[in-house]
């Protein structure tokens, strides 16, 4: 087998083998990169510090040391700080910008002896569900290089997708991993808000803003997040709690459960909101398809109501570009990032700087958050989002109280053309299944679930109660083990 072909665990084997070495695997990502340059997925690769990277990695294993992640190749999205690479946030405000520190989840995973092969594309500072929001152009989709790979973490999601790696980091905010992983056919798990670091990630929206990786298969995902997840006191918004074993949670059986039937006894709910008018009809009958092996599984479907989902666009559109006001205020052409080179006096020198640096759907969030912060408007939009917020949450515990985990579509359609979209607001709808989990804080991943329209992927989306990422994984392994959707692979790659 190709080593582009292999998972994380398939490479981490051939590397306790002595197969192959952790310089050998890097090269030869590294040209794999470079041969789909075309994809536009990642934004700076950086040969000499992946080179040194894997030669540590090796030294490492030559010790004796042994790990899943030692001497694996991955990349960040371009949304963690790096101090070996540049960290721009895909955004001319921050173009050529190079942290003295690193992320605690680059931190982290480094520690663990991944090797990072560069950063990855992105909409600009995480605003947008389509990856074309990203100042040096989009990422395109290995399906069909036409069409949108999904965002905001568009560029991590094309590089597992095309086999550029084996795994690659993200963020979610409003659906930004899950998304994207479902439009070009790959596995992708956003944790309970709290459970991944924030330290050293771009602040877009600080109360929704969470990492997760991306991978082939929910085992290789486990991998990620066992190293990834866990308390950083650099980070007031970082859970103190233990971190469950993700990894051992995959081979634990149910109670009740069979070899035939390792999902006897889960409770499955299916939300009466996200199966109405809107969804496409290929979505529809590859999720329903899906459920129907979850079924064979020994799961049980329960019908839940969300019903609040429809409000989760207009309440996430008012708290998300509140926040990014707020946290992109301090780019100002003083300290760092872009700074005009004309202007007249200080407020000139602001306004040109913010006004060229930003791109346009950055601007328009900023400006939508400074409205509904401003004086007079605060309570009446502000406020009322933020008790919404709380009522869709409450709504998600009434629905947990009949079932174990919740299913349904990640996204309506299938990737749309690059381009098709010029209506912000219509891009915004197309957020309407992800946004409930991320305004309740709530874990939630995309699992390969077949094809819609045009061949193109779908992805099943499973959302767990508050700290059971576990329990998701071990369900979508399940699901993986019965099926074979996250084997298939764009044409060429």
């Amino acid at each position: 087998m190709e080593l582009h072909h292999m998972t994380v665990t398939e490479l981490a084997r051939s590397l306790d083998a002595g197969q192959v070495s952790s310089v050998e695997v890097a090269q030869h990502f590294l040209r794999r990169i470079a041969e789909r340059a075309d994809l536009g997925a990642f934004l700076c690769t950086d040969e000499e510090v992946a080179l040194r990277q894997a030669r540590a990695a090796d030294a490492r294993r030559a010790r004796g040391e042994r790990g899943p992640l030692l001497g694996v190749p991955l990349a960040h999205k371009d949304i963690f700080v790096t101090r070996d690479f540049p960290s721009t946030a895909a955004s001319k405000m921050l173009a050529g910008y190079r942290s003295p520190f690193d992320a605690t989840v680059v931190e982290r995973l480094a520690a663990a002896g991944a090797v990072t092969l560069g950063k990855l594309n992105c909409d600009e500072f995480a605003m947008g569900g389509s990856n074309e929001h990203s100042a040096f152009g989009p990422a395109r989709n290995p399906w069909d290089v036409t069409r949108i790979t999904g965002g905001s973490s568009g560029g991590s999601a094309a590089a597992v997708a095309a086999r550029l790696l084996p795994a690659a980091t993200g963020t979610d905010t409003g659906g930004s991993v899950r998304q994207p992983a479902a439009l070009t056919g790959v596995t992708g798990i956003k944790p309970t808000y709290g459970r991944c670091s924030r330290y050293g990630m771009i602040a877009f929206a600080s109360s929704l803003d969470q990492a997760g990786p991306f991978a082939r298969t929910a085992e290789d995902c486990a991998l990620l997040l066992q190293a990834m997840a866990g308390f950083d006191e650099r980070d007031s918004t970082s859970a103190d709690r233990p971190v469950d074993d993700y990894v051992a949670a995959l081979a634990t059986p149910r109670e009740g459960a069979t070899a035939s039937q390792p999902l006897a006894g889960l409770r499955i709910g299916l939300p009466k909101e996200f199966f109405g008018e809107g969804l496409a009809p290929g979505v529809r009958q590859a999720v329903r398809g899906a459920l129907a092996e979850f079924e064979k599984l020994g799961a049980t479907l329960v019908e839940v109501s969300l019903p609040r989902t429809q409000l989760s666009i207009p309440v996430y559109y008012i708290i998300a570009p509140a926040e990014a006001s707020s946290n992109l205020s301090r780019f100002d052409g003083v300290r760092y990032g872009h700074r005009a080179k004309d202007y007249k006096d200080l407020l000139d020198m602001y306004k040109k700087s913010r006004s060229e640096g930003f791109g346009a759907e950055v601007k328009r969030r900023i400006m939508i958050g400074t409205y509904v912060l401003s004086h007079g408007y605060y309570d009446a939009y502000y406020l009322q989002a933020q008790k919404l917020r709380r009522m869709i949450a409450e709504d998600f515990q009434a629905a947990f109280r009949q079932c174990d985990v919740i299913a349904g579509p990640v996204s309506p359609t299938v990737a749309r053309p690059l381009g098709a979209q010029t209506d912000p607001v219509q891009e915004y709808l197309a957020d309407i299944f992800t946004l409930p989990a991320s305004l309740a804080g709530l874990p939630g991943m995309s699992v390969p679930a077949g094809s819609g329209e045009h061949g193109l992927p779908v992805g099943l989306q499973l959302i767990g109660n508050y700290w059971r990422e576990a329990e998701l994984l071990h369900v979508a392994h399940a699901f993986q083990q019965a099926t074979d959707f996250h084997l298939r692979a764009p044409e060429g790659c």
